[in-house]
């Protein structure tokens, strides 16, 4: 046997090593840059073989990079919850931007909840309204009992009002007429009587 030194030794474990905890297959692109953005990416599928390829790598480009190149430089993320965009230093929003995010966001939840609130109050005030309306019974203009028919000018009966609004013109009207006519007669007959007397 021949004798071996210690750093003969401690080289050839070093290589077994390395042989046993070695990766069995390298990775196909380590010889190639990866890329830096979604653009990048998104134009590596675009040369693919096969439109199943192509599919796939833009998938994984949309996985890997959630901001987009701004045609002014820097990047930008849409959120669709939100429907905004947000400016964003890299492909990826960092740890702080995407805090900021999420704090829009819960700012944007909170607007939404108050808005369909105060939807749902002014339609069920609206409802309500509309019931009232409904229910609500308008009195009609009666005539005096004790008044004859042919004083007041009238020569038969006078419609009925139905569905009428309470404080409207077409309601209002006979009473006001009637409070006229009785005014006009007020006036008219007290001069009279008085020169008769």
């Amino acid at each position: 046997m021949i004798p071996l030194s210690k750093s003969t030794l401690l080289t050839a474990a070093a290589l077994a090593a390395c042989a046993v905890f070695a990766p069995s297959r390298a990775p196909a692109q380590w010889w190639s840059r990866a890329p830096a953005d979604f653009e990048e990416c998104a134009d590596k599928a675009e040369k693919a073989a096969t439109r199943e390829e192509k599919t796939s790598q833009l998938a994984e480009c949309n996985a890997k990079f959630a901001g987009r190149r701004k045609p002014g430089g820097g990047y930008t993320y849409f959120d669709f919850m939100q429907n905004k965009s947000f400016d964003i230093a890299g492909p990826n929003p960092t740890l702080e931007e995407q805090k900021k995010i999420d704090e829009q966001y819960t700012v944007f939840l909170e607007k939404e909840r108050r808005s369909r609130i105060n939807a749902a109050f002014t339609a069920k005030k609206e409802l309500l309204q509309q019931a009232s309306l409904r229910n609500e019974k308008v009195p009609l203009p009666v005539e005096a009992p004790n008044k004859p028919r042919a004083a007041t000018g009238d020569n038969g009966p006078r419609p009925k009002l139905t569905n009428c609004a309470r404080h409207t013109f077409s309601c209002d009207w006979p009473k006001l007429s009637e409070s006229i006519k009785d005014l006009k007669k007020l006036f008219s007959s007290s001069p009279s009587k008085a020169k008769r007397g």
